[in-house]
């Protein structure tokens, strides 16, 4: 199983920096910049189930196992945050259907979630991608798509 607690997991934490952060605060914080708002893109379902895993039984997909932390500005921990996670299968397809590799994860009283997957599969003239919205208490959302290490759209330079 790939643990990817690196650059996909440090996108995802600075989510919290960016929501909690005032329109005119986005300088440079201690926490590092804010995560810039991204489209969600058109395959977004709303109401996905909580859970822990996306990973599905007998899937041909290389497992892959996320985490992080959802901070504020200040780097404090952002408590029952909610990331809603969604991607392609192993084949490059969104289940547009159902809720198949979509999920919300909580995060614990010191901002962390943990989420089980697997590598997606590649979207036509994507490069791999997983997408996450964000949804702080009392503050809103933001999304952001979070490109795999090393990944390019087919037929294109890195």
């Amino acid at each position: 199983m790939l643990e990817r607690g690196n650059r996909l997991a440090a996108q995802i934490a600075g989510f919290g920096a960016f929501l909690l952060a005032s329109s005119a605060a986005f300088g440079q914080g201690p926490c590092g910049a804010p995560t810039p708002r991204d489209s969600e893109g058109p395959f977004y379902k709303a109401g996905a189930p909580l859970r822990s895993t996306l990973a599905e039984p007998g899937t041909s997909g290389e497992r892959l196992m996320l985490s992080g932390r959802v901070l504020t500005r200040e780097c404090k921990p952002v408590a029952n945050a909610t990331l809603d996670f969604w991607q392609t299968d192993e084949r490059g397809e969104y289940d547009n259907q159902g809720y198949r590799y979509r999920g919300r994860v909580a995060t614990d009283g010191e901002g962390r979630y943990r989420l089980e997957t697997i590598l997606p599969g590649l979207y036509p003239g994507r490069p791999r991608h997983i997408h996450v919205k964000v949804h702080a208490p009392g503050v809103g959302a933001c999304s952001r798509r979070s490109f795999t290490s090393g990944s390019r759209a087919p037929g294109r330079s890195p």
